[in-house]
């Protein structure tokens, strides 16, 4: 399957049934662009018996995905390697970062069967790992969370097997609400910071903030409900952020004893969104992996088309399956 260039399989910049999506663009969503890009951010077209499998049960169990919701470059790839990213409490978010291509506005009504739904697609995908994420749902007073925590459980559930990576929004700050979904067992807890301190209010909305997400992180490894789990995080890069700030950065999330991050290259979804100030080197970004794990952390993935779950799979199972045969390693990741 040839290379193409990202914004021939990005959702709103390419045909759009090659992803399986409708169409017409969501409503209020502006032009989709199609600036020049540099060489190195090509990805494979998505396609593949796995690929199609996944998308068509999502599809008749009515599931949304972040991979499609915020134009995901690798989707194909991970489809077809058996790692997924749904997202539950619906499509629409009540938050408008300015970075994110998911829509903005006011949510539905809450679904409380979506839990099951989401286990039973899950196990009928054979998926070996998944990530579950949501929008923000500011308008709740438990910001989704039992649904989330219910979620998880129910995953468990039915295939005991897998394994469970949560990406939360920041509940707003109420540390319970992250109690709620750590008490649910999942392997992984992500939370991100999306970019450096300085930047936040530029590039978040102004309901989120960088000290409420480093508490978020902090509280989620404190409670966590399992010895080996981890907790995670996600930068975009190219946003203006500096090499100080993002060392900076670093120490601060391994400071609140975070264990994985990962890097990115931001990518403008539409012309309403951030422009990108800087198209980072695959060399850069090979730097900050060696320095991550230079300062402690366990794992990070880091390239201009990493995103929070980019081959989240590959990596976690393999050290689930050591840490079966040897306990001891488990130690190793606190």
């Amino acid at each position: 399957m040839a290379d193409l260039p990202i914004e021939h399989v990005i959702p709103g910049e390419t045909e759009h049934a090659a992803v399986g999506v409708q169409p017409a663009a969501p409503s209020g969503t502006a032009a989709a662009v199609r600036e020049a890009r540099p060489s190195w951010l090509k990805v494979r077209a998505p396609g593949g018996p796995r690929y199609v499998d996944v998308k068509e049960r999502l599809r008749g169990l009515s599931l949304h995905t972040v991979c499609e919701e915020a134009r995901c470059p690798n989707m194909g790839e991970c489809w077809s390697a058996g790692t997924a990213t749904v997202m539950i409490l619906g499509d629409t978010c009540t938050r408008g970062c300015r970075f994110c291509a998911v829509d903005t506005g006011k949510p539905t009504e809450l679904d409380w069967a979506e839990p099951g739904r989401v286990a039973l697609a899950i196990s009928q995908m054979g998926l070996d790992y998944v990530v579950l994420t949501s929008v923000n749902r500011d308008e709740l007073e438990d910001g989704g969370s039992t649904i989330f925590a219910m979620t998880v459980k129910a995953v468990k559930a039915r295939q005991p097997s897998i394994l469970v990576e949560v990406l939360t929004p920041d509940f707003q700050g109420k540390l319970d609400c992250v109690e709620r979904v750590v008490a649910a067992g999942p392997e992984t807890y992500a939370h991100n910071v999306e970019t450096v301190e300085r930047l936040q209010r530029r590039v978040r909305d102004a309901r989120a903030n960088y000290a409420q997400s480093l508490r978020v992180l902090e509280h989620a490894k404190v409670k966590r409900a399992l010895p080996h789990a981890l907790t995670k995080t996600s930068i975009m890069l190219g946003l203006g952020e500096t090499d100080a700030e993002l060392e900076a950065t670093l120490a601060d999330l391994r400071g609140v004893g975070c264990d994985v991050v990962t890097f990115g290259q931001y990518l403008r979804p539409t012309k309403k969104h951030l422009p990108v100030k800087e198209y980072v080197t695959p060399e850069r970004f090979e730097a900050l992996r060696v320095r991550a794990l230079e300062l402690g952390f366990v794992y990070c993935a880091s390239g201009p088309l990493v995103r929070s779950s980019y081959k989240a799979g590959e990596y976690f199972l393999t050290q689930y399956h050591q840490r079966a045969a040897d306990p001891g390693t488990a130690g190793a990741l606190s």
